[in-house]
Protein backbone atom coordinates (compact mmCIF):
# COMPACT_ATOMS: atom_id res chain seq x y z
CA UNK A 1 0.00 0.00 0.00
CA UNK A 2 1.59 3.30 -1.14
CA UNK A 3 2.44 6.06 1.74
CA UNK A 4 -0.62 8.26 -0.15
CA UNK A 5 -3.29 5.70 0.62
CA UNK A 6 -2.14 5.40 4.04
CA UNK A 7 -2.21 8.47 5.32
CA UNK A 8 -5.63 8.94 3.58
CA UNK A 9 -7.14 6.29 5.34
CA UNK A 10 -5.14 7.32 9.45
CA UNK A 11 -7.33 10.49 7.95
CA UNK A 12 -10.16 8.75 7.43
CA UNK A 13 -9.79 6.96 10.24
CA UNK A 14 -10.15 9.81 12.73
CA UNK A 15 -13.72 10.81 11.36
CA UNK A 16 -15.17 7.42 12.14
CA UNK A 17 -16.54 7.04 15.57
CA UNK A 18 -16.48 3.42 16.10
CA UNK A 19 -12.27 3.99 15.90
CA UNK A 20 -9.89 4.85 19.16
CA UNK A 21 -6.01 5.88 18.67
CA UNK A 22 -4.58 6.74 21.81
CA UNK A 23 -0.99 7.52 22.05
CA UNK A 24 0.85 5.35 24.15
CA UNK A 25 1.56 7.86 26.80
CA UNK A 26 -2.23 8.39 26.90
CA UNK A 27 -2.13 4.19 27.64
CA UNK A 28 0.14 3.38 29.66
CA UNK A 29 -0.49 6.22 31.90
CA UNK A 30 -4.08 4.53 32.27
CA UNK A 31 -5.92 8.36 30.74
CA UNK A 32 -7.65 6.24 28.20
CA UNK A 33 -11.07 7.28 28.45
CA UNK A 34 -12.94 4.13 27.91
CA UNK A 35 -10.68 1.83 29.93
CA UNK A 36 -13.36 0.03 32.76
CA UNK A 37 -16.37 2.33 30.96
CA UNK A 38 -16.36 0.65 27.44
CA UNK A 39 -20.25 -0.40 28.15
CA UNK A 40 -21.09 2.45 30.22
CA UNK A 41 -19.44 5.44 27.82
CA UNK A 42 -19.39 3.96 23.99
CA UNK A 43 -21.47 0.55 23.97
CA UNK A 44 -24.62 2.44 26.31
CA UNK A 45 -25.80 -1.50 26.98
CA UNK A 46 -24.55 -4.16 28.98
CA UNK A 47 -24.26 -6.88 26.67
CA UNK A 48 -21.30 -8.73 26.88
CA UNK A 49 -18.01 -7.24 25.15
CA UNK A 50 -15.74 -9.70 22.70
CA UNK A 51 -12.30 -8.59 21.29
CA UNK A 52 -10.32 -9.63 18.21
CA UNK A 53 -6.39 -9.43 18.61
CA UNK A 54 -4.06 -8.61 15.85
CA UNK A 55 -7.56 -8.01 13.86
CA UNK A 56 -6.10 -7.01 10.24
CA UNK A 57 -8.52 -5.75 8.15
CA UNK A 58 -11.35 -5.83 11.02
CA UNK A 59 -13.39 -8.59 8.70
CA UNK A 60 -13.36 -10.89 11.65
CA UNK A 61 -14.71 -8.13 14.14
CA UNK A 62 -17.47 -6.82 11.87
CA UNK A 63 -18.67 -10.53 10.61
CA UNK A 64 -19.00 -11.33 14.44
CA UNK A 65 -20.71 -8.21 15.09
CA UNK A 66 -23.59 -8.68 11.88
CA UNK A 67 -23.94 -12.23 13.37
CA UNK A 68 -23.86 -11.41 17.38
CA UNK A 69 -26.21 -8.08 17.73
CA UNK A 70 -26.63 -9.01 21.38
CA UNK A 71 -22.31 -8.67 21.96
CA UNK A 72 -20.27 -5.93 21.75
CA UNK A 73 -16.94 -6.42 19.70
CA UNK A 74 -13.54 -4.45 19.52
CA UNK A 75 -11.00 -5.16 17.13
CA UNK A 76 -6.84 -4.54 18.19
CA UNK A 77 -4.33 -3.80 15.62
CA UNK A 78 -1.69 -1.40 15.87
CA UNK A 79 -1.78 -0.75 12.05
CA UNK A 80 -4.71 1.35 11.49
CA UNK A 81 -4.37 1.47 7.83
CA UNK A 82 -5.41 -2.31 7.77
CA UNK A 83 -8.26 -2.04 10.29
CA UNK A 84 -9.71 0.87 8.35
CA UNK A 85 -11.53 -1.55 5.72
CA UNK A 86 -13.63 -2.97 8.88
CA UNK A 87 -14.09 0.50 10.73
CA UNK A 88 -15.39 1.57 6.97
CA UNK A 89 -17.70 -0.58 6.68
CA UNK A 90 -19.04 -0.78 10.16
CA UNK A 91 -19.82 2.64 9.48
CA UNK A 92 -21.57 2.47 6.26
CA UNK A 93 -23.50 -0.79 7.98
CA UNK A 94 -24.66 0.98 10.80
CA UNK A 95 -22.98 -1.55 12.67
CA UNK A 96 -23.13 0.25 16.27
CA UNK A 97 -21.56 -2.77 17.96
CA UNK A 98 -17.95 -2.75 17.01
CA UNK A 99 -14.94 -0.39 17.56
CA UNK A 100 -11.43 -0.32 16.22
CA UNK A 101 -8.21 0.01 18.63
CA UNK A 102 -5.45 0.84 17.25
CA UNK A 103 -2.64 0.14 20.48
CA UNK A 104 -0.83 -2.81 20.96
CA UNK A 105 -1.44 -5.66 21.83
CA UNK A 106 0.26 -5.91 24.91
CA UNK A 107 -1.00 -2.73 26.41
CA UNK A 108 -4.09 -4.35 26.46
CA UNK A 109 -5.01 -4.18 30.20
CA UNK A 110 -4.84 -0.46 29.98
CA UNK A 111 -7.22 -0.04 26.94
CA UNK A 112 -9.76 -2.56 29.49
CA UNK A 113 -10.18 -2.69 32.96
CA UNK A 114 -10.36 -5.81 35.06
CA UNK A 115 -12.23 -8.85 34.09
CA UNK A 116 -14.27 -6.45 32.07
CA UNK A 117 -13.78 -8.91 28.70
CA UNK A 118 -15.98 -11.78 27.95
CA UNK A 119 -14.24 -13.46 25.52
CA UNK A 120 -11.54 -12.75 23.07
CA UNK A 121 -10.24 -13.91 19.34
CA UNK A 122 -6.91 -14.57 18.19
CA UNK A 123 -7.48 -15.20 14.20
CA UNK A 124 -4.61 -15.86 12.32
CA UNK A 125 -1.60 -14.44 14.23
CA UNK A 126 1.88 -14.65 13.30
CA UNK A 127 3.11 -18.58 14.30
CA UNK A 128 6.70 -16.78 15.45
CA UNK A 129 8.06 -20.12 14.57
CA UNK A 130 11.59 -19.46 15.29
CA UNK A 131 12.63 -20.45 19.39
CA UNK A 132 13.86 -16.82 19.54
CA UNK A 133 10.47 -15.52 18.57
CA UNK A 134 8.76 -17.29 21.41
CA UNK A 135 8.18 -14.06 23.22
CA UNK A 136 6.26 -12.44 20.67
CA UNK A 137 3.70 -15.83 19.97
CA UNK A 138 0.19 -14.41 20.95
CA UNK A 139 -0.66 -17.66 23.07
CA UNK A 140 2.46 -17.76 25.30
CA UNK A 141 2.16 -18.10 28.80
CA UNK A 142 2.90 -14.44 29.39
CA UNK A 143 0.28 -13.52 26.82
CA UNK A 144 -2.45 -15.53 28.93
CA UNK A 145 -1.78 -14.14 31.99
CA UNK A 146 -2.18 -10.64 30.58
CA UNK A 147 -5.63 -12.01 28.53
CA UNK A 148 -6.53 -13.62 31.88
CA UNK A 149 -6.65 -9.88 33.37
CA UNK A 150 -8.93 -8.39 31.82
CA UNK A 151 -11.23 -11.33 31.07
CA UNK A 152 -14.13 -12.12 33.16
CA UNK A 153 -13.70 -15.57 35.79
CA UNK A 154 -15.50 -17.37 33.32
CA UNK A 155 -14.00 -15.81 30.25
CA UNK A 156 -13.24 -18.06 27.00
CA UNK A 157 -10.37 -17.72 24.34
CA UNK A 158 -10.39 -18.62 20.51
CA UNK A 159 -7.36 -19.34 17.94
CA UNK A 160 -8.14 -19.75 14.84
CA UNK A 161 -5.00 -20.87 12.48
CA UNK A 162 -3.79 -22.02 9.36
CA UNK A 163 -0.32 -22.81 11.06
CA UNK A 164 -0.52 -26.54 12.89
CA UNK A 165 2.62 -25.22 14.46
CA UNK A 166 0.80 -22.61 16.41
CA UNK A 167 -2.02 -24.89 16.83
CA UNK A 168 0.52 -27.70 18.66
CA UNK A 169 1.97 -25.41 20.45
CA UNK A 170 -0.90 -24.06 21.76
CA UNK A 171 -2.73 -26.95 22.57
CA UNK A 172 0.28 -28.51 24.01
CA UNK A 173 0.96 -25.59 26.01
CA UNK A 174 -2.46 -25.85 27.24
CA UNK A 175 -2.69 -28.97 28.39
CA UNK A 176 0.97 -28.09 30.37
CA UNK A 177 0.01 -25.65 32.22
CA UNK A 178 -3.75 -26.99 32.56
CA UNK A 179 -5.46 -24.78 31.13
CA UNK A 180 -9.34 -26.35 30.13
CA UNK A 181 -9.32 -26.55 26.61
CA UNK A 182 -13.60 -26.87 25.77
CA UNK A 183 -12.99 -27.73 21.95
CA UNK A 184 -9.83 -28.23 19.37
CA UNK A 185 -9.58 -29.16 16.03
CA UNK A 186 -7.04 -29.24 13.06
CA UNK A 187 -8.97 -29.15 10.21
CA UNK A 188 -12.27 -27.34 11.05
CA UNK A 189 -14.04 -27.20 7.43
CA UNK A 190 -13.55 -31.27 7.27
CA UNK A 191 -14.96 -32.11 10.53
CA UNK A 192 -18.80 -32.18 11.64
CA UNK A 193 -19.66 -29.51 14.68
CA UNK A 194 -17.79 -27.23 14.30
CA UNK A 195 -19.17 -23.86 15.54
CA UNK A 196 -20.23 -21.73 13.12
CA UNK A 197 -18.93 -18.65 13.74
CA UNK A 198 -15.43 -20.56 12.63
CA UNK A 199 -16.85 -22.12 9.72
CA UNK A 200 -18.93 -19.05 8.43
CA UNK A 201 -17.01 -16.10 8.68
CA UNK A 202 -13.78 -16.14 6.63
CA UNK A 203 -10.71 -13.73 6.24
CA UNK A 204 -9.55 -12.31 2.97
CA UNK A 205 -6.79 -14.52 3.37
CA UNK A 206 -8.36 -17.40 4.73
CA UNK A 207 -10.43 -17.94 1.90
CA UNK A 208 -6.94 -17.91 -0.56
CA UNK A 209 -5.82 -20.67 2.44
CA UNK A 210 -9.07 -22.90 1.10
CA UNK A 211 -8.77 -22.55 -2.57
CA UNK A 212 -5.50 -24.24 -1.53
CA UNK A 213 -7.19 -26.65 0.36
CA UNK A 214 -4.67 -25.66 3.40
CA UNK A 215 -5.75 -27.07 6.80
CA UNK A 216 -7.38 -24.05 9.63
CA UNK A 217 -7.16 -25.21 12.86
CA UNK A 218 -9.14 -23.97 15.77
CA UNK A 219 -9.17 -23.94 19.43
CA UNK A 220 -11.41 -22.74 22.26
CA UNK A 221 -10.49 -22.58 25.54
CA UNK A 222 -10.17 -21.15 29.35
CA UNK A 223 -7.42 -20.03 31.07
CA UNK A 224 -6.98 -21.23 34.82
Amino acid sequence: MGSKNKLKRFRENETFGNVFQPTREEVVSNSFALRGKWNQDFFKNDNPIVLELGCGKGEYSVGLAERFPEKNFVGIDIKGARFWRGAKTASEDGLHNVAFVRTQIELINHIFGENEVDEIWITFPDPQIKYKRTKHRMTNSEFLQLYKTILKPDGVMNLKTDSEFMHGYTLGLLHGEGHEVLYANHNVYHNEGSPVEVTEIQTFYEKQYLEINKAITYIRFKIK
